[in-house]
């Protein structure tokens, strides 16, 4: 759709309306009432015959809404002699819908900036050169160089030894994040440091921010089953406009209060407020990281009763964490992670590398190990620092310790690395996936907003599950679950009310699917999950989930508000204009106040601040 030319005439019929009520004005003004007349008429023509053609394409598309009040209004007082009306009706009408659509463009910028930030072009290392290459061309395990200010083209891991991106286009979080080498890096993030090397793990079509950007394309798209429900509405209301209207005239014999009670009723705030505040709402929502694929998605996301989480990388954060180390003989904890740290550099293994980055957080500093074996699946022995040392399951470690090789007492879940220095066993590092912090608070938040049932859907034993999600308050745990198995609990809770599924993984996909609102970890998720689902976290945390909710229910509830005030402000109007209380110059001065102020209402989506979190954010 071509928005700028739709402004461009939209700002046109206002100016030709305005124009043609102050010309008219000054002619009546001064005297000449005939011209003042003939200005005013012909200042309302372009706007009622632009308000025609719009009226027949809804005729056509099977839709009937207000605009034939508004068209029957212009209509009604050029027939009767009363063109100042008609001219400030034109003046309200074509000021209404050009106040619309510059809210809707305010409201659709933020999804705006995501489109107009897609890079078109990226910077391919190749024979010892650098080549500027289109962005398909880019394959898996291409080289690219990101030069600082570049928007990062496709998803990867960062090649050169440290990164600063910033996400906040993203993710609404405000400060450059530090990535190490082998960290994954988000396409449409913007390099906000020193130029640095990444290397591509997806083509463009597949990265993160193509996905992104065909989500938005979608929203702006969508249209609302809240929308349509207001289209119905507008249909009773046209019904009692004209009964009010003939009741005025048939009674008193004077189609003047039948001209004054249409006017009262143009333009309605059902067709203004609707799309209004949930296009805010959608654009507010993307601010902090929840992007919303329709106004569809977010009306229903207002109603949500019950929610079901996956727990790995949902209520978890999906990789292997130290949650304690046991040391043994001489060795400090901090010496543990070093030498376990600094072997383990040289294997690829998750578990590995977990340890390696645990350290990194620490600020330890990791010699380079040599002499390098790594048994696949076990461990990796070598040399560090000239000190013999072994990293890896107990197996491997008792291969190369004198004397017994004890095991720690271990938790459901939790994973257990030994180190041995020297022929000695050194020590452990239990390691397991917890809880995201700040899970408890979030689900009690949750239940403040109004959900009333949560349910853990797992594929992990159960064991696992309970030890994890203890003290959480769970109404439900289901573990050991199939990916069909989740549709079916989907399924069987809708029976409670709207149900919301959140998930990040390839087999939550179909869940998320039957869902009334599934919604996916987009920073870290599935791709198939994420296409799946209606909601999309932009930021790895769970907890935007509650704003997200938040800002959904509160736009729902402005749009609510605002028809309800529009639609009793007008019906009001127009009972005073059928006892002839108002003038049709005057009901149409009454409901311009009315629409601008129910606008100005919806508009307040944009100002949606969710609880506990900064507005500037």
């Amino acid at each position: 759709m071509d928005f700028a030319r739709i402004d461009r005439m939209k700002t046109g019929l206002l100016g030709l309306a305005i124009a043609g009520l102050v010309i008219g004005l000054g002619l009546f003004l001064a005297g000449i009432e005939d011209l003042a007349h003939l200005v005013w008429t012909l200042g309302v023509l372009p706007v009622l015959i632009a308000l025609l053609v719009e009226i027949l394409r809804s005729l056509r598309a099977g839709e009937v809404g207000l605009d034939i009040v508004a068209a029957l209004s212009m209509s009604a007082a050029l027939g009767f002699g009363e063109t100042m009306a008609a001219a400030v009706v034109a003046v309200m009408y074509s000021g209404g819908t050009f106040l619309e659509s510059m809210a809707e463009g305010r409201a659709r910028r933020e999804m705006h900036d995501l489109l107009s930030r897609v890079p078109r072009t990226a910077t391919r290392h190749r024979n010892g050169g650098l080549e500027d290459v289109p962005l398909d061309d880019i394959q898996p395990g291409d080289l690219l160089l990101i030069r600082q200010g570049d928007v990062v083209p496709v998803d990867g891991v960062i090649a050169s030894e440290t990164a600063f991106v910033d996400t906040s286009a993203l993710t609404g979080e405000s400060l450059p994040v530090r990535l190490a080498q082998g960290a994954e890096a988000m396409s449409g993030s913007t390099n906000a440091g020193a130029p640095f090397d990444l290397t591509a793990t997806q083509p463009a079509k597949n990265s993160t921010y193509a996905g992104i950007v065909r989500l938005v394309e979608e929203a702006q798209r969508s249209k609302a089953p809240m929308a349509r429900l207001a289209d119905r509405w507008s249909l009773g209301f046209l019904i009692v406009t004209v009964v009010i209207a003939g009741a005025a005239w048939g009674l008193t014999g004077d189609p003047i209060r039948a001209v004054a009670v249409l006017v009262v009723a143009t333009p309605c705030p059902l067709i203004l407020a609707v799309p209004v505040a949930l296009t805010a709402g959608l654009s507010r929502a993307a601010h902090f990281g929840v992007l919303i694929k329709g106004a569809g998605p977010l009306e229903t996301m207002a109603r949500i009763r019950t929610l079901i989480l996956d727990k790995t990388g949902t209520l978890t954060d999906g990789r292997p964490q130290i949650i304690r180390i046991d040391s043994q003989n001489t060795h400090s904890d901090t010496d543990i992670l070093r030498f376990a740290a600094a072997l383990d550099q040289a294997s690829k293994h998750p578990v590995a590398q977990a340890v390696v980055a645990a350290a990194k957080a620490k600020g330890l500093s990791l010699p380079l190990p040599t002499n390098v074996v790594e048994t696949p699946g076990e461990g990796v022995s070598g040399r560090v620092e000239g000190h013999a040392v072994v990293v890896g399951g107990t197996d491997l470690i008792a291969q190369h310790v004198t004397g017994p090789a004890p095991h720690p007492m271990r938790s459901a879940g939790s994973v257990l690395v030994a180190l041995a220095i020297d022929g000695q066993m050194a020590g452990h590092l239990v390691m397991a996936d917890p809880l995201r912090e700040g899970t408890k608070a979030m689900l009690a938040g949750l239940r403040a907003q109004g959900i009333e049932r949560i349910v853990l859907a797992t594929g992990d034993r159960a064991d696992v599950a309970e030890r994890v999600t203890e003290g959480l308050g769970l109404d439900a745990l289901r573990a050991g679950l199939s990916p069909d198995q989740k549709v079916l609990l989907v399924l069987t809770e809708r029976k409670n009310g709207p149900v919301m599924m959140v998930g990040d993984g390839v087999n939550d996909a179909p869940a998320l699917a039957a869902a009334d609102v599934g919604v996916a970890m987009g920073a870290r998720g599935a791709a198939a999950s994420a296409e799946a689902a209606d909601v999309v976290l932009l930021v790895d945390r769970i907890d935007r989930l509650g704003p997200g909710i938040e800002i959904a229910r509160a736009a729902r509830r402005i749009a609510v508000e605002s028809v309800i005030a529009g639609i009793g402000l007008s019906v009001l109007g127009m009972i005073a204009a059928a006892f002839g209380y108002l003038t049709p110059v005057q009901g149409a001065l009454l409901q311009e106040v009315i629409d601008v102020a129910i606008i100005l209402n919806a508009l307040r989506a944009l100002r949606i601040t969710p609880t506990g979190l900064n507005a500037a954010e």
